[in-house]
């Protein structure tokens, strides 16, 4: 996966980054990546298409609430694998090769991810309308979102994790949600992933 650079991000990436809550920090980020292998991206992806495979093969043909059930399409593992070679260059140091990461993933409508960050990003929201004239931060996220991927025309997910999945469990994160578009068409996916860490934890990781 490349990362692309887009400027529109940058208003948002630049306030979320270490927003003080008073009680805790936010940090949160936009990120798109062109479906295209680098480094050791085909390795791994290879890797995890026998991984799939596997589950399959395992799953039996009598369990319909397999969560691997619908990977028997090819163009479903494709998708999946983009996913998890995504992760894999949102967080570098984890591992999710490890993880069964692919197990993981959520298919979700747009009102899943708005209902999200009216959920997560309340106080956040307000704090963006009181510094940008009264707009909407969600508004704002969507307009950006779809400039670089063109929402209805992509499939969004979630990544849900049990403990060994989260990278963000040792750090001591109160919730951390991740969100993916991916625009088959266009060969793109744009992540969002968001953290919320207690205030004490985030000036400890502020200092190294």
């Amino acid at each position: 996966m490349k990362f692309l650079e887009y400027t529109p991000f940058d208003s948002i990436n630049l306030f979320l980054d270490n927003l003080d809550l008073g009680d805790c920090t936010i940090r949160g980020n936009l990120e798109a990546f062109s479906c295209k292998h680098t480094g050791n991206d085909r390795r791994l992806s290879i890797s995890l298409e026998h991984e799939i495979l596997d589950c399959l093969g395992k799953s039996s043909d009598s369990d319909h609430s397999s969560p691997v059930e619908h990977l028997s399409c090819r163009s479903s593992r494709k998708t999946l694998i983009y996913l998890v070679l995504t992760l894999s260059h949102m967080y570098p140091d984890y591992d999710f090769s490890a993880v069964r990461a692919h197990l993981f993933f959520k298919e979700e409508e747009w009102e899943s991810f708005r209902e999200m960050i009216d959920t997560y990003l309340s106080e956040a929201s307000q704090q963006w309308a009181a510094t940008n004239d009264g707009t909407s931060l969600l508004d704002s996220m969507t307009n950006v979102i779809d400039e670089v991927i063109k929402i209805r025309e992509s499939d969004i997910y979630s990544y849900n994790p049990d403990q060994d999945g989260d990278p963000f469990l040792e750090k001591g994160v109160i919730w951390s949600i991740n969100f993916f578009f991916y625009n088959r068409k266009l060969k793109r996916v744009v992540s969002f992933r968001c953290s919320c860490i207690r205030y004490t934890l985030a000036i400890h990781f502020c200092m190294f």
